[in-house]
């Protein structure tokens, strides 16, 4: 078993090309002997964003604090802090800080995802 303090785990900057402002810690990840699903913190600072992307896994996430937009494939939907979303496969998406705040994630994945 793992317990661990998130903010005492090591934050890593997103350097993937689109980026812009974001932070990741591996809450529980592959080097923690998790088989099936990883944890994952994402912290954007306010007017960042993930890359637009999209990939063959799902991804469920879940808003800790802030607030932003989900952009989709077909719109861009309000997004925060209490909002649980679904992203599933293949869906292109990017997560966007609102302009005046962070927003702080937790994102789940299959460990198949990466």
């Amino acid at each position: 078993m793992k317990i661990a303090k998130a903010d005492n785990i090591e934050a890593k900057v997103v350097d993937t090309e689109g980026a812009e402002g974001v932070v990741i810690r591996l809450l529980i990840h592959e080097a923690d002997g998790a088989p099936n699903f990883y944890m994952r913190q994402f912290n954007v600072a306010p007017g960042g964003h993930t890359p637009r992307h999209t990939h063959d896994w799902e991804h469920e996430v879940y808003v800790l604090a802030g607030s932003g937009t989900l952009a989709g494939a077909e719109a861009d939907e309000p997004i925060a802090a209490g909002d649980c979303i679904f992203v599933p496969p293949r869906e292109p998406h990017q997560f966007r800080a609102a302009a005046n705040e962070e927003l702080k994630m937790l994102c789940l994945i299959p460990s198949t995802g990466g």
